[in-house]
């Protein structure tokens, strides 16, 4: 199923059925210096795929078609044998007005040029670029140009190209056409306009084998759904480098369309619809409510889903035969018409032919092309907006997943809290997993104490009281936070909640007493906030009310006993730490009728002599541990003030922090699973909120942004 949260979607799945009438066979297939998959055997329709190492690309043939007369399509040449070639950038030596070095007939992988301007013209772009595995030249299009006085900056020639057109004033325009055996993508027009911008997109000319990285498509792509995503106020009619148009309480519409025309296997289709939900479920953590049209292009399913509405959070999964249009429609026919109903029917109702804002204003319409074999003459043309690109191309479909995940981490979400990813197949994985993880550490007279902690703003990080002691100081505190400035972070101050006493209940037969057990560290100065680091949501913020897609006017009841910890037993992680190692613990809060048998187990912990376990162990805390039910982890040696936290749809949000417990079964860290009788305490935050608001919602200060607390 594809899942949505929040938003409207539409998913279409168009297709064209083949008769098998006979198989392929798999002689003279071979490739020199690479290898080839099949997607359906060696039957009618199957396709098979050539590999080859990266820097190289299959030829001649990139793809070949098994038919229903058992042949390949295209059919394998014996004076022309198939082998992996190195890939080849676009001729560089279409510079105007200046000299590339060094001059070659054809440019290769790892090619080096650099770019000089002849005197009395001044160089723009890029004066070195190399020739990258993926096609493309790194770096930007060098530029030499006089000062004309135009109106618009000369908008240069891409590697490849040919432009007609020297004139760039007001009402001026420059032709683009690629050179023999590439093709164009961007504008093959632009025009110069009042305000010196061109119109339309910079051109670029690939070969078949060209692909766009995912790190220069997240960029692209995720910088215009940020920049919305973020903020629903009005935006001015002319739009410089924004996309997505929506006004003061409307709503954000997205057009996908992913061409998955290799994809006959359920692992590729699967791994498609997964890359694609991943997107839907991030956007949908953001304060925006959009409204989706999703296509997905296949030559063997034939599936079409119902246009359906979600309020909040429902899983809906594929139905057929809604709406059916074939991919003739777009290989053979003209898209024109088929893009125009999709605008009528997905945004907006029809109006006469002289309303204010053009359609284009208002829908985006993304093409992502993952595969060897993509009908770009055919697929281009169905994109829609306006400013930077939107039509990319992938070699494979795990691709699109990395870009959809990075495209919520760029640093200009800088007001949300709780974003993170979700896998952890990256080098810097684990920090964005959990980027608001902290380690304090504290030292005194030649001993070190450390605890766990997390960052709450930009500038304080929450942990637990009884890591201090009365002598600690300031400069005797540190952080680690790898924000890309220094791993190590200095410390302004720290705030111990006022009713924090240890030795409060000894009277009472209760040793060391942990209630109020949390502290508040600020640094000097604010971290970086970025996909690596930010911090995470707590309760009683609009910030998490806002992440937990909350009414405007929500509560801290709402958070705590309608969303959070509404069940008797609820899933919660913490994280621990041995070495440089970090891993998440899984635990259960026992409330309600599970609470009191959870805390009895309080009286086995040392020092405890009360036979009131209520003594100990007050309402402020959470209960977790033992193997009812689930079996838990259990708490180590330095896992104190780590952050107990739950995620929500790509948001995490702290409920409580880590305490004390009763057992000694972890003192040299890790994961380590409880007994019957080991019990863990961890502060509830919802019971600490005005320690929290007093100094992190203190607006009566100039040296850091508070947080909005709820009322009451």
């Amino acid at each position: 199923c594809l899942t949505c949260r929040c938003c409207s979607c539409t998913v279409y799945l168009f297709t064209h059925k083949y008769r098998v009438q006979g198989d392929c066979t798999e002689a003279n297939m071979e490739i020199e210096g690479g290898d080839y998959k099949l997607t359906k055997q060696l039957q009618s329709g199957s396709m098979l795929i050539y590999n080859c190492p990266e820097g190289y690309y299959p030829y001649p043939a990139l793809t070949r078609l098994c038919q229903r007369n058992g042949s390949w399509k295209p059919l394998p040449r014996r004076y022309l044998p198939q082998k992996c070639r190195l890939v080849e950038c676009p001729d560089p030596n279409v510079l105007e007005y200046g000299n590339v070095s060094p001059p070659q007939e054809k440019y290769f992988v790892d090619n080096e040029t650099t770019y000089e301007c002849y005197a009395g013209y001044t160089h723009r772009g890029s004066s070195r670029r190399v020739c990258l595995p993926n096609g493309k030249w790194s770096g930007t299009t060098p530029i030499c140009s006089r000062d004309t006085r135009d109106d618009c900056a000369d908008p240069g020639i891409p590697p490849g190209a040919i432009r007609t057109g020297n004139i760039f004033g007001v009402g001026d325009t420059v032709k683009y056409s690629c050179n023999r055996k590439l093709f164009l993508m961007g504008s093959s027009e632009r025009m110069c306009l009042e305000n010196g911008q061109w119109t339309g997109i910079e051109p670029a000319c690939y070969y078949k084998h060209t692909y766009d990285s995912p790190l220069e498509v997240s960029q692209i792509f995720g910088s215009t759904i940020i920049d919305r995503l973020t903020d629903s106020e009005p935006v001015d009619d002319i739009q410089v480098g924004r996309q997505i148009k929506i006004t003061k309480n409307g709503t954000l519409n997205i057009y996908i369309a992913v061409d998955i025309s290799e994809s006959i296997r359920d692992e590729d289709l699967n791994n498609s619809k997964d890359a694609v939900s991943k997107l839907i479920t991030k956007i949908s953590s953001f304060t925006v409510t959009p409204n989706y049209e999703i296509v997905f292009f296949s030559i063997d399913i034939f599936e079409v889903a119902n246009i359906y509405r979600v309020s909040r959070c429902f899983n809906v999964c594929l139905t057929y035969s809604v709406l059916s249009l074939t991919v003739g429609a777009y290989n053979m026919g003209e898209p024109a018409p088929t893009v125009k109903k999709i605008k009528n029917m997905v945004y907006m109702s029809p109006t006469s032919d002289d309303e204010t804002h053009p359609r284009e204003e208002y829908l985006d319409i993304y093409i992502f092309a993952a595969g060897r074999e993509i009908f770009d003459e055919d697929l281009y043309p169905l994109t829609a907006g306006t400013g930077r690109r939107h039509y990319f191309r992938f070699k494979d479909i795990s691709n699109i997943l990395e870009v959809f995940d990075d495209i919520i981490d760029g640093d200009d979400v800088k007001g949300l809290c709780g974003l993170h990813w979700e896998y952890s197949d990256h080098i810097y994985s684990t920090r964005r997993m959990y980027p608001w993880m902290a380690f304090v550490s504290i030292g005194v007279n030649g001993r070190l104490r450390k605890c766990m902690g997390s960052l709450v703003t930009p500038q304080f990080v929450l942990t637990a009281a009884h890591c201090f002691t009365f002598e600690d100081l300031p400069e005797h505190v540190s952080v680690e936070i790898g924000d890309g400035r220094g791993k190590v972070k200095r410390v302004k101050a720290f705030t111990i909640h006022p009713n924090f006493n240890v030795h409060a209940k000894v009277n009472q037969g209760v040793k060391e007493f942990y209630d109020y057990d949390v502290a508040l560290i600020q640094l000097t100065e604010d971290v970086s906030i970025s996909f690596n680091v930010r911090p995470i949501c707590i309760p009683c913020t609009q910030e998490t009310s806002d992440a937990l897609k909350l009414p405007g006017n929500s509560t801290c009841k709402q958070q705590d006993e309608e969303i959070l910890l509404k069940n008797s037993l609820e899933k919660l992680n913490f994280l621990t730490r041995t070495s440089t190692v970090v891993n998440k613990k899984d635990v259960h809060a026992k409330l309600g009728d599970n609470r009191d048998a959870c805390i009895s187990h309080a009286l086995q912990a040392a020092g405890i002599t009360t036979a009131d376990p209520k003594v100990a162990v007050t309402d402020n805390f959470l209960c977790t541990g033992g193997r009812t039910y689930f079996r838990d982890h259990i708490a180590c040696n330095g896992d104190g003030g780590s952050a107990v936290f739950k995620d929500y749809e790509y948001r995490t949000i702290q409920v409580a922090l880590v305490s004390w417990g009763t057992g000694k079964l972890c003192r040299a860290g890790g994961l380590v699973e409880s007994d019957d009788s080991s019990r863990d305490f961890h502060i509830n935050l919802f019971r600490v909120v005005p320690f929290l608001k007093t100094i992190l919602g203190n607006n009566l200060q100039d040296d850091y942004a508070p947080l909005n607390f709820l009322k009451s």
